[in-house]
């Protein structure tokens, strides 16, 4: 895993395709603006971890 700080307005680029930018930081919260293709799924972790559970459970 890759940890790095960012700054609001600062960003990261994945793969050529995707950037994520920090667009607020406030009292412990982020906010993120992703760029993406739409082919590509972005989902909250809370809901990606149930989704997880929910196969397991299967």
């Amino acid at each position: 895993m890759l940890v790095i700080g960012r700054k609001v307005n600062e960003y990261v680029v994945i793969d050529d395709n995707i950037k994520v930018r920090v667009v607020r930081s406030k009292e412990g919260h982020l906010r993120l603006a992703i760029d993406a293709p739409r082919e590509i799924p972005i989902v909250r972790g809370e809901l990606w971890e149930r989704a997880q559970l929910e196969e397991q459970e299967e």
